[in-house]
């Protein structure tokens, strides 16, 4: 699972290779601002503390078999 963080003003960190080197990629509006080395350059362009790390939740599965409505135990 990939890994992104996202902030305020449209800041977007991700993680990257570049020269075959892990780099975090800060991105504004879909354009790259900055390959940093480490946390410090991150912090330089971005409030860390206004950065949220997005999780992608798995796609529930539908069953395989419909389940058939029945009437309540209660009723007539």
């Amino acid at each position: 699972m990939d890994r992104r963080w996202v902030g305020l003003d449209g800041y977007e960190i991700l993680p990257a290779i570049r020269a075959g080197r892990q780099v975090l990629r800060v991105r504004r509006h879909g354009c790259v601002i900055a390959d940093c080395t480490s946390v410090a350059q991150v912090a330089r362009l971005v409030d860390l503390a206004d950065l949220c790390e997005v999780i992608e939740l798995p796609a529930r599965r539908r069953a395989q078999v419909p389940v058939e409505a029945g009437t309540s135990s209660h009723q007539g």
